[in-house]
């Protein structure tokens, strides 16, 4: 009896072995965005522009700007915000009317994009016996990446004289760990991300 019950132990691990699988993979994340593909982008726009109270745009405090963007992002007029609010606190003013500067916006990449990691048996269908087997994870991490970058040239209003291009540049990342089957955990730069299926939702 013991020794059947060893056979079937071991039987059962070469079976794991055999079936467990290692693999990375990576793919565009796919809109419409979820809340927390709409933090990436936001907070990796918002990081992206300098926070000193040094900072200075090669232009005097107190002009008014006036913004046009440019680049193949659905997202533009979301650039478009965060930039003016962020030309307040540093005192200038963002508006067509009376503008002394044009500020070409041109939002050179600004998205999201995912990758995974998974070590364990992947979910099997049968074929003959309608019997399906899920997912079983030993470990398993999915990558969530937010990336802005975009740069701003300046000129002129009315003479078009070029005053000189900025570079702006940051990203963020939401990622999830699966151990074990059971045991989640997150690891995320995002000031206040959604809390999907936690114990805090459940409860209340």
């Amino acid at each position: 009896m013991l020794n059947k019950i060893i056979k079937k132990l071991c039987l059962s691990i070469v079976l794991t072995g055999f079936l467990a699988s290692c693999t990375t993979t990576q793919k565009l994340t796919n809109s419409a965005r979820t809340p927390t593909e709409q933090l990436l982008i936001s907070e990796a726009v918002t990081r992206s522009l300098a926070k000193s109270s040094d900072f200075s745009l090669p232009i005097p405090k107190g002009s008014v700007i006036k913004l046009d963007m440019f680049g193949i992002s659905k997202d533009k007029d979301l650039v478009k915000g965060i930039i003016a609010g962020w030309l307040g606190q540093l005192g200038y003013v963002a508006q067509d009317q009376s503008a002394t500067y044009r500020m070409n916006v041109v939002v050179d990449s600004l998205g999201t994009e995912y990758g995974n990691t998974f070590v364990g048996i992947p979910p099997i269908t049968a074929a003959l016996v309608p019997i399906s087997l899920p997912k079983l994870s030993l470990y398993e991490a999915d990558y969530q990446t937010g990336y802005s970058r975009f740069h701003v040239d300046i000129f002129e209003i009315p003479s078009g004289r070029f005053v000189g291009t900025v570079p702006f540049m940051a990203d963020t990342h939401f990622n999830k760990h699966t151990l074990l089957f059971l045991f989640t955990f997150k690891r995320t730069d995002l000031a206040w991300p959604p809390s999907v299926g936690s114990f805090t939702n459940l409860v209340h």
